[in-house]
């Protein structure tokens, strides 16, 4: 059974799904306004893969020094061990309020992951307690967080987790006529096909904003969600917030802005084009 036949066994793991849930409407409702903060809004970029290089840095660092330091190496490996342990705090806060908004197979393969990652810095933990055994935990620790590694570059890289759902989306260079004026209603988010492209039209008076209808978060459908006073769209998925005016994200889970469009009328026909 090679690695990928393991993590397909995971995603079938359905008796997890229980826990998950009550974990994830926990994690979710701890975040709270935090929300933003931890999913990398404010960066324009997701804070959990950033947070991890340092505690695995350091670990690494460690156990190369076990292995290849000299006498001297105790005092260095204590404080990159230690190190290690306190970044791995907030890169797990990072990493489960990304996971409580996953589903299905995903969840499964993130809790894993979770676990696998939590004893690994239990591991190291415990490797700063043991005078005997110290090495072996932190080989043992850093088997575990690659393991732990492993499942989160596969969310990543083959589920799709955290990456903006709109890189694929073939934006038109030129101007598309995607609808008659006569069918946008004044405030009503309406959904039209530019090409191979789906774009959210608002109209306020003789404004009319357009910003990319796929959520960079998951892909929700942002013109099922509400336009409030601001003039900021929430996705009806997870509540990331959208500024119409440039597709700037404003509150999380997502981190990267919605696609930003310009648009026109002309000969009573709504015509867009990318910004």
């Amino acid at each position: 059974m090679g690695p990928r036949d393991l993590i397909r066994q995971i995603e079938r793991l359905s008796p997890l799904d229980g826990v998950s849930d009550r974990l994830g409407r926990a994690v979710n409702s701890a975040a709270g306004e935090r929300k933003s903060l931890l999913s990398g809004t404010w960066l324009g970029h997701p804070l959990h893969p950033a947070l991890t290089d340092v505690p695995v840095g350091c670990w690494t660092g460690a156990v190369a020094l076990d292995i290849l330091g000299g006498r001297r190496r105790a005092g260095a490996v204590a404080q990159l061990t230690g190190l290690g342990v306190l970044a791995a705090l907030p890169a797990a806060a990072t990493g489960l309020s990304d996971w409580a908004d996953s589903y299905g197979g995903e969840r499964r393969i993130g809790l894993v992951h979770a676990l696998v990652n939590a004893a690994g810095v239990a591991l190291f933990a415990a490797s700063l307690v043991s005078t005997r055994h110290g090495r072996r935990l932190r080989l043992a620790g850093l088997t575990a967080v690659g393991a732990g590694g492993y499942l989160g570059g596969h969310l990543t890289y083959a589920k799709g987790l955290g990456v903006d759902h709109q890189v694929f989306v073939e934006r038109p260079e030129g101007w598309v006529d995607v609808l008659a004026l006569a069918d946008l209603e004044e405030a009503v988010p309406v959904a039209v096909e530019a090409g191979a492209a789906r774009v959210m039209l608002y109209r306020r008076g003789d404004v009319i904003s357009a910003i990319s209808d796929v959520c960079p978060h998951a892909g929700g459908p942002l013109h099922e969600g509400e336009v409030d006073v601001s003039g900021c769209v929430t996705c009806p998925w997870h509540g990331s917030r959208f500024r119409l005016r440039d597709g700037a994200a404003v509150r999380g889970p997502a981190s990267a802005p919605a696609a930003p469009y310009a648009a026109r009328v002309r000969d009573g026909r709504v015509e867009v084009r990318c910004r």
